[in-house]
Parts: structure tokens; sequence; C-alpha cells
């Protein structure tokens, strides 16, 4: 049985984890084997520098999104509904995610750097125009906005996660994803 793969990106604060975790909740309801695997988490379990800076930077960012890759790939080759939630906003992840993911879907969360700064969940965007960080994405960080994903959600105030998950498990449905 072959899995598939949830590619949720979005920039910092875009929602990426909260709506994976609503979406994870609801695939479980429907007897699939979701695995959720949240970027931040991951970071911090595949990563060993010592000096955070330095994994930050685009080529880090690039490299680590790869290893992101194969273990998506590695899980999904086991039956597994992988849902990921990860910035990793890169064209050539995008690129072999589409030649080397079965079922690969991707989701775009794109929301206004405003709303971003609004939210700010980890005190990046402070933190960064404060000139405490660099290397932040979207911001002196450049990033890849997917050319082709299979869903864009554009940000609509009032808009909650499960309106959002939604959406997402129609368009799942309608592409035969799930």
């Amino acid at each position: 049985m072959e899995g598939q793969v949830i590619w949720i990106t979005g920039l910092s604060g875009s929602g990426k984890t909260t709506v994976s975790n609503v979406l994870l909740k609801r695939l479980k309801k429907r007897h699939y084997h979701p695995i959720l695997l949240d970027g931040d988490n991951l970071r911090n379990l595949i990563t060993n520098v010592s000096d955070v800076n330095e994994t930050y930077t685009r080529e880090a960012r690039i490299t680590l999104s790869k290893r992101y890759s194969q273990l998506c790939k590695l899980l999904s080759s086991q039956g597994f509904t992988v849902i990921i939630a990860t910035v990793s906003m890169f064209a050539e992840i995008y690129k072999w995610n589409r030649s080397n993911l079965p079922n690969y879907f991707e989701v775009y969360l794109d929301v206004p750097l405003k709303e971003l700064r609004r939210r700010d969940p980890k005190n990046l965007y402070e933190k960064f125009y404060s000139g405490a960080i660099k290397n932040v994405a979207g911001l002196d960080l450049k990033i890849d906005k997917p050319d082709e994903p299979n869903l864009i959600i554009n940000f609509t105030p009032g808009q909650n996660p499960d309106e959002i998950v939604n959406i997402i498990i129609r368009k799942l449905e309608l592409d035969k994803v799930v």
C-alpha cells in the first residue's frame, strides 16, 4: 500500500502547525494512518549544529528540507499518510518532491506579512525588525513561493483552522489523494 505526503508550507506564523494538527485528527477519524512531522520539531531532532544561526542560512535550510523530503518518502513508502508542516520554501525542494514523492500534495498557506507580524508566535518578526536575528525566511532570506501547489489557501480574516482543513480535505478528495 502506497501512502501519501501532504506538504503544508508557508512562512512562520502562517498556521502550518495548527492546520496540520486539525488535519491529523480528521484523517485519524477517517481511519487513515497519518503521521505529523512538524518542521520545528524535526529541526531540533535532525540538526546538531551548536551555532543556531548556521542552521538558518538558505543552504542549510535546503539541506535540512531535503532530509525532511527523504523522511517523508520513507514513511509514505510504508503506507503512511505523512502530513508535514514546514517552511521549506525552495524551488529545488518542490521539484524534488514532485518527482520523488508518490501522491504528493502541496498546500501553500499564503498569509500577508502584516498578519504574520501581528501573529508572530515565536517573536521572529519582532526580533528581526529589532536587529536581534537574521536569516528570517521571507524577509532577508530569499524563499520561493510554490509555482504549482495543489492548493493555495489565501488568508481570509476570521477564517478558522477547521474551515481551512475542510478546504484541504475537499481538494484531497477531488485529486483522489485521500
